[in-house]
């Protein structure tokens, strides 16, 4: 449950809930979480800005052999920065443990921000940069 007292603790608790919908291809619980006009510069992308959220469903669409799927994740050192009341940027490593068809396990690691803001009651991620 979301710590509303400690809002840096809340999005830190709302972005492991986000990434965890994508290591789970949890398409409903990572739509509950993004803004419809969620905005993202990621690998995949190529170098271009990536608005709505069809691009992203095609991964959750994928379920099982998505890059993403059945990893273990740890979000590394999170900060968070809260620019006012109602929007947040969260940095933090995000680390993806998986176990290869040789059996042998595998540590990546990627730099993600994302941005939060509230909208009415509830906070929506709005945009990420993901390198």
């Amino acid at each position: 449950m979301p710590d509303t007292t400690h809002p840096e603790a809340e999005i830190i608790e709302l972005t492991r809930q986000l990434v965890e919908s994508i290591v789970h291809s949890d398409w409903e619980i990572y739509t509950k979480l993004c803004a419809e006009d969620l905005t993202a510069y990621e690998p995949e992308a190529n170098g271009h800005l990536v608005k709505g959220m069809a691009f992203h469903q095609h991964y959750f669409d994928m379920q099982n052999v998505s890059p993403y799927a059945n990893a273990t994740t740890t979000l590394s050192s999170p900060f968070v920065r809260m620019l006012g009341e109602d929007a947040a940027v969260i940095a933090y490593v995000r680390l993806t443990q998986r176990v290869g068809a040789d059996n042998q396990s595998t540590t990546s690691s990627t730099q993600e921000t994302r941005v939060w803001q509230r909208i009415g009651s509830v906070w929506k991620h709005v945009h990420f940069h993901r390198t």
